[in-house]
């Protein structure tokens, strides 16, 4: 077995998702504390360990449905580059090595790893079968990131924190299933038969709403006395045009451009996407730490 193919199965370019467990870092003011972001360091280490076990279990549930999909016919396991019984033995191995790790770095850390853990479990096996919950399971995925990073150095969990990043994740998740759907076209039944549940018209349709909500909810966020009493600044609205334009370029690229299939592919590929997303960071640690 060629390590190159373990690397490919393993998804490394997906770890990316996993940089929210530092917003409970950041947005607490806490960044520059050596100590707590060491151990947002480890966590976000085992989280990508923990991350690519799953992506390893749900390559062997769907391995006939990928060899028929345009795309992910071409993993390894998919393929046949890794033997099945290979592959099981690297999910049982991530998954006691992240889990076991993060017991050991905290408890209520390791309490949300779990639960991010037997989430994409019953996800993979029964709940990317029901129209909605399928896509609202992959953004509880995104929240449970978000929450653990804040555990894992005892911070206060930010609603508002919670709020943006479930909306964000639904808007992802919802994009994600409209490209699956117009790639497929008359196989996405064979490919993932949830897909037979949903249309671009559908789809386009809880897009609009969740892509209001996302920009309001950050507004509102950026502009509540309570934030600006807790972060001791006033210009975190200055932020809004970055959200604005990121979420403008998403919706060019899902519509325009036919993408939407991997929100980190795209995240990593497109230049001004990218670019922005820089800025936004900057800027808020500009915000937060300087002015």
């Amino acid at each position: 077995m060629q390590m190159n193919k373990v690397l490919v199965t393993l998804r490394p370019q997906q770890w990316v998702k996993n940089l929210l467990l530092f917003a409970g870092l950041i947005f607490s003011q806490n960044f520059n504390n050596s100590s707590l972001l060491l151990q947002s360091l480890a966590a976000f280490g085992l989280f990508c360990i923990l991350s690519s076990s799953v992506y390893v279990v749900n390559d062997i549930i769907d391995i006939e449905k990928d060899r028929k999909h345009p795309l992910k016919s071409n993993r390894p396991i998919a393929k046949g580059e890794i033997k099945i019984s290979t592959a099981v033995f690297l999910f049982i191995l991530l998954a006691l090595v992240s889990l076991g790790f993060s017991a050991l770095l905290n408890r209520t850390f390791a309490l949300m790893a779990l639960s991010y853990f037997v989430l994409n479990l019953v996800y993979s096996r029964y709940l990317k079968n029901v129209v909605i919950i399928d896509v609202m399971c992959i953004a509880f995925g995104f929240v449970i990131r978000a929450v653990a990073g804040a555990l894992v150095i005892g911070v206060e969990i930010s609603a508002w924190l919670v709020v943006c990043t479930i909306l964000l994740a639904l808007f992802l998740g919802f994009g994600k299933r409209r490209h699956e759907l117009l790639l497929l076209d008359a196989q996405a039944s064979d490919h993932r038969k949830i897909l037979t549940e949903y249309s671009p018209y559908f789809l386009d349709q809880m897009i609009s709403v969740v892509t209001a909500s996302t920009v309001v909810a950050y507004a509102f966020y950026t502009l509540s006395s309570e934030v600006e009493l807790k972060l001791g600044t006033k210009y975190m609205d200055l932020t809004i045009p970055f959200v604005l334009y990121g979420v403008f370029r998403y919706l060019y690229l899902i519509h325009q451009k036919e993408g939407g299939g991997s929100p980190t592919r795209m995240l990593l590929n497109d230049t001004p996407l990218l670019v922005n997303i820089i800025l936004w960071f900057l800027a808020v640690m500009l915000i937060i730490y300087v002015f």
